[in-house]
This record gives structure tokens, sequence and C-alpha cells, in this order.
């Protein structure tokens, strides 16, 4: 399972090195597509929460001190192999391919050296629907339209490590499982259940709005407007089911998603500071409305 690589121009290594992020969705598997982890810590929350390795990269001087990990991995893509068999599809086993590489080389491709050590192929899951996701959510967040991967890995990250039922983004928002998300997410994007809340531009806000309240949720816009109320109104905790609504950098939340919220929250700032980055907004939000 270990192979050696003498060049980095071997196509087995596309996916790391040369792939864009929308290649890697839909190019090497039109169905489900493949995304990249990064580190030990994100992998193995990974196949904690279940995701099938496919391959990896490791650079020459790391290798010595991965045979845990690769043993999980290895583990993990028998189990995915059996169960596939148990269902008349394949064989019961599968040995990943651990692509060893100089680490010289490695950084001259990518402008970078792997100072975390190891990436990984994994093949995407598919997601659930919006109503099988919110069977007993209480605290949902909505992404509308934020484009920047940093600040969607840093809200996955609060929103794990404050008890945030589910995660919903919209037709525009970006991916979650890009890596640079993942990366800043530390790998919880893994263990907090989400999903798209419409696949298409025009299903969001107005189809999306009717879905959240068919299942029984309030809507909160967290957005600057005269009629905001504040983020510790004791009638907001109050809610039992809640969906936290956060939009972009800079244009925030369109005009259409906020008039059709039930309510537009703020958060009260100090010395004239009008609001915060949306990850950060969404932390202290996470907190002061958790159950």
């Amino acid at each position: 399972m270990i192979e050696p690589i003498a060049s980095l121009e071997d196509e087995r290594l596309d996916a790391y090195l040369r792939l864009t992020e929308v290649q890697l969705r839909n190019k090497l598997e039109p169905e489900k597509g493949i995304f990249i982890a990064e580190s030990e810590k994100v992998i193995d929350r990974a196949l904690a929460a279940g995701y099938e390795p496919l391959s990896m990269l490791v650079p020459d001087h790391k290798l010595a001190g991965l045979s845990v990990l690769i043993d999980r991995v290895q583990a993990a893509a028998c189990a995915h192999a059996s169960k596939r068999a148990d269902d008349g599809d394949g064989k019961r086993t599968f040995e990943v391919p651990v692509f060893v590489a100089p680490a010289e080389q490695i950084a001259r491709i990518t402008g970078y050296e792997l100072t975390r050590g190891v990436l990984c192929a994994m093949r995407r899951p598919q997601l659930p629907s919006v109503e099988k996701l919110l069977e007993g959510a209480h605290r949902v967040a909505v992404l509308e339209d934020i484009t920047n991967h940093t600040n969607v890995g840093a809200i996955f990250r609060s929103a794990a490590a404050l008890n945030v039922d589910a995660v919903l983004v919209t037709p525009g928002c970006c991916d979650p499982l890009y890596r640079r998300a993942v990366r800043v997410s530390m790998g919880t994007v893994f263990q907090v259940p989400w999903t798209r809340i419409g696949s298409e531009v025009g299903e969001w806000p107005t189809p999306g709005m009717e879905r959240l309240r068919s299942l029984g949720f309030k809507t909160a816009a967290l957005a600057l407007k005269d009629d905001s109320v504040s983020l510790d109104d004791e009638r907001l905790n109050a809610e039992d089911k809640l969906a936290l609504v956060f939009g972009t950098e800079g244009d925030g939340l369109c005009d259409e998603t906020i008039a059709q919220c039930d309510c537009t929250v703020k958060i009260p700032m100090s010395h004239g500071v009008d609001s915060l980055n949306v990850a950060a907004a969404s932390a202290v939000t996470f907190w002061q409305l958790r159950r």
C-alpha cells in the first residue's frame, strides 16, 4: 500500500496537486465527488464521522510517524468495501494507496510545505434533505451566500463547540468541504450535521424560509436595522426551535431575507464599533442562544 512516487507529474496525484475544487467535486467522481482532508486530527475526525478514504499523500520525512493513522485509514476503507459487498456491489477489501513523495518536490508544486504532515482524498457523502437533517434540531445556523472559506470553517468550529444542532448553507454559499474551510474548522465540519437548503439560486430565500417555517422554526436575521432586537432579549432564548441566519461579509443579508425573517437581531456594541466579522458574530450568537 506504500507507493513511492518517482515524479509529481504522476496522474494519480492530480487530486492533490492539480485539480481545482470544482474539478474535485465533478470530474473524478461525478455522482458524489472528492474532497481533501489535511492533517492527522482532521482525517481522524472525518473517519470517525464515517467518511470513506480513497488515497493518501505523505511527504517522505513524515511517513514513519503516521503508521497508526495509516492503519485507521485502511480499516475504514475495508469497512466501506465490506458494506458495499454486503449490498452486492464490490469486494470486501480495499487497500488505500499511500503515495510517498519527497517533501521538497511537493513544496515546489503546491508552493508550501505540508507542515501538517498528510493529505487524504475522501469520498463526498450524499447530503441529507433539510427535513431529515432537522429532525430533533432546536438551534440551526443558516449561512447565506458566505463566500469566504475561512469564515465558513470558523463558523463550523464555533457551531461544534457551542452545540448548534445543524448548519444549512444556501445555494450561493461556498463549499464547507473546500480544503481551506475544512482546515480552518479543524475537522469539525465533519461533526456538525449540514446540508444545502436548495440547489439552485432561486430556492432561497422564499422557498427556503417556507421550508423552515413548515418545520416549526422561527427565523432570526443577524443584521443592523432600526427594528433589530438585542441578542440578549429573553424572547429569543425562549424559542424552542430557532434558525439563525448569517450573511456574507460587507453586504450582509439581502433585504428580502431580512424581510421574511420573524425578527432581526443585533449584537450590542461599544466604542463606536458597528459590527463583528461574521465568524466572530456567529460564536457570540451561538453562545448567547445555546440550549
